[in-house]
Parts: C-alpha cells; structure tokens; sequence
C-alpha cells in the first residue's frame, strides 16, 4: 500500500503530519500542490469521499482574501474551482491511505487511522 501525503510544503500543519509519519516509520510520497498542482478529477473524487465543505480552508489567508463575490453562493463547483485554481485553499494535509482519506491533522486520528503495517515500528 502506498500511502501519499497531499499539501505544502512549508505549512506547519504539514511539518507536524510528517514528522508524526516519519516518527512512526511510516513510508509516503509527498504531493506539494504548490509544485504538482491537483488534478480536477482528484479534488472532485475527495469531495465525494468526504465532502467539499470539509476540504475547503476557510481559514487561511487565500481563502480570506477572496472577493466577497467569489465566497458568496458557495457550492460544491464553485469551491472545486477555486480550490483546484488556488490549491492553498485545499485544507491540509489530505492523507490519502489508499481506501480512505483523512483531511486534516491531528495525532489521535493518525494513530487510529495509518494501519499498523504501515508503520516500522508498529
């Protein structure tokens, strides 16, 4: 199984999820959105895994500087565009675990989900 790590490379919350990973002897590909980019079909494929409003940052600073226009009557299309024009805008990290995809870090949620195989040391 191989597992792909889906975000930015300087994001903190990414260097949090793989130094877990990394610590957990856990092998992965890295996907830097801001080198590669994100395939339409990927984004929509997430969206309908575990749906766009989850996969959407509404936090971050890309997302916030967005024209009031462009946030108004958001719907599914709509956030898939932006997000596959603007991938900061893609919640970070997409863990794609190969059946599943966790969106998001926390270290509760990694130890639960990363299958014990996948881990060196586990």
């Amino acid at each position: 199984m191989t597992i792909t790590i889906y975000g930015i490379k300087n994001c903190d919350t990414m260097k949090k999820a793989r130094s877990w990973l990394d610590d957990h002897g856990v092998a992965y590909d890295f996907h830097d959105y801001k080198t590669a980019g994100i395939a339409k079909d990927k984004l929509k494929q997430w969206s309908d895994e575990v749906g766009w409003e989850t996969l959407l940052n509404r936090a971050g600073t890309t997302f916030k500087k967005l024209l009031d226009a462009d946030k108004e009557g958001l719907n599914e299309r709509k956030a898939l565009a932006l997000m596959a024009e603007q991938p900061s805008m893609i919640k970070r990290p997409v863990l794609d675990l190969g059946p599943k995809r966790v969106v998001g870090f926390k270290p509760d949620i990694y130890a639960k989900e990363v299958p014990a195989k996948a881990r060196k040391n586990g």
